[in-house]
């Protein structure tokens, strides 16, 4: 576990505890969706732009994805580490491919 997971074990047991597994996917679908309202008030589709609750909508879904991380055991920086390679090899003429795409 890394440090930033560490803390927030931390404060979830100092708390009660980790919720049930769903309880926590639920908790995250639910921070995601905060997310996508300030996202489309930043990007002036809806209500006043705040990026400081643009980074506190990101805390908390990350806060809520950690604690799944933390349940199960999983490493999040390890897993996002993963990811990037997983993303730089698979789709490394992907986004070039998309940019001569949009130039035409």
């Amino acid at each position: 576990m890394n440090e930033h997971q560490a803390k927030v074990d931390e404060l979830v047991k100092e708390l009660g505890g980790y919720w049930k597994p769903f309880e926590m996917l639920a908790a995250l679908v639910e921070e995601v969706g905060e997310l996508a309202d300030e996202l489309l008030k930043v990007e002036g589709v809806k209500g006043e732009r705040s990026p400081e609750h643009l980074k506190e909508e990101l805390g908390d879904v990350l806060f809520a994805l950690t604690c799944i991380a933390n349940y199960y055991g999983v490493d999040i920086l390890e897993a996002l580490a993963e990811s990037v390679e997983k993303y730089r090899i698979r789709d490394k003429n992907r986004w070039e491919e998309r940019h001569q795409v949009v130039q035409r």
